[in-house]
């Protein structure tokens, strides 16, 4: 059977998003068009290249994320040159090996460009912090003046995942100069919005799959000092308005996947933390899976 599906942000944490879809697979369910923000985006776009739930998590797995953290080479002593590069760079991390890694794995299924997809088969949520607005890729590229079919598939979801102060923006040129563009998780981390329309029917079930817990039985956050503030500020920003959302419409149609004790940005995740990530994910779409009507 035929579905739509959405992938929530959530950094490293995004083995449990492969887990989740395993359980899918094992559903007879295959996924029609996908979309996702962050982490979500990467497992979007492989699913969308066609590669199973197996195989995703075995190229993440070989993957020594480490060296995703491509930094940039100084003559300062490291501990200055840090708060200069997010001072001038707006990133701790160039975000460049992440980019390449992804191209190379689009490659290897034939894919480039989204005029290598079906139409409409992968979206891709990022912040445009120049112009104060949401983008969808690749649809609002024509906002920009640049063509969105021609577009590179690596390049989008790089910008979906730039985590602010992270890894640097991307800088997108346009016919009306420069913006910065960074994660999509900062307007919305899960944008199963994207397949919802007024007074129109669906044409397929969509399924989302959501990195936390439902609304209801989010944990509140300790404030203590601003370091924890600044933490909270940013998960509220990521989830309060897809959380509204979702809490009106689209909770019967969300995996909630749990997932404290894991760093969005624990990179050197231990081989025990990403099994139990992946069946933590598996495990949540079973109960799911017990009561969806669909």
């Amino acid at each position: 059977m035929e579905i739509d599906g959405v992938f929530s942000g959530g950094g490293i944490k995004g083995f449990a998003l492969i887990g989740a879809y395993e359980e899918i697979e094992q559903r007879g369910f295959r996924f029609k068009r996908v979309a996702g923000t962050s982490a979500g985006s990467i497992v979007a776009a492989l699913v969308a290249a066609g590669y199973t739930s197996r195989e995703i998590y075995e190229i993440l797995d070989e993957l020594d994320t480490s060296k995703l953290l491509d930094e940039r080479k100084t003559f300062l002593p490291f501990p200055f040159a840090k708060w200069l590069l997010v001072y001038w760079r707006l990133g701790l991390y160039k975000g460049n090996e992440l980019e390449k890694w992804l191209k190379n794995k689009l490659e290897m299924k034939g894919l480039r460009t989204f005029s290598d997809l079906p139409q409409d088969s992968l979206r891709v949520i990022a912040s445009d912090l120049t112009n104060g607005r949401l983008v969808v890729l690749p649809d609002d590229l024509e906002k920009y003046g640049i063509p969105p079919r021609a577009f590179s598939i690596a390049k989008a979801i790089r910008m979906s995942c730039s985590m602010p102060y992270f890894f640097e923006p991307v800088k997108l040129k346009s016919i009306d100069g420069t913006s910065i563009v960074v994660d999509g998780g900062v307007l919305s981390n899960f944008p199963i919005w994207l397949f919802d329309k007024e007074n129109t029917k669906k044409a397929r079930p969509v399924l989302g799959i959501k990195l936390t817990h439902s609304e209801t039985d989010h944990q509140k956050h300790k404030i203590g000092n601003a370091i924890q503030m600044f933490g909270a500020l940013f998960e509220t920003m990521k989830d309060a308005h897809d959380s509204r959302y979702i809490s009106r419409k689209h909770a019967k149609n969300i995996i909630f996947v749990p997932t404290e004790g894991v760093l969005s940005t624990e990179f050197e995740l231990t081989e025990e933390k990403k099994q139990a990530l992946f069946a933590l994910g598996k495990k949540c779409a079973k109960q799911f899976f017990g009561t969806w009507g669909y």
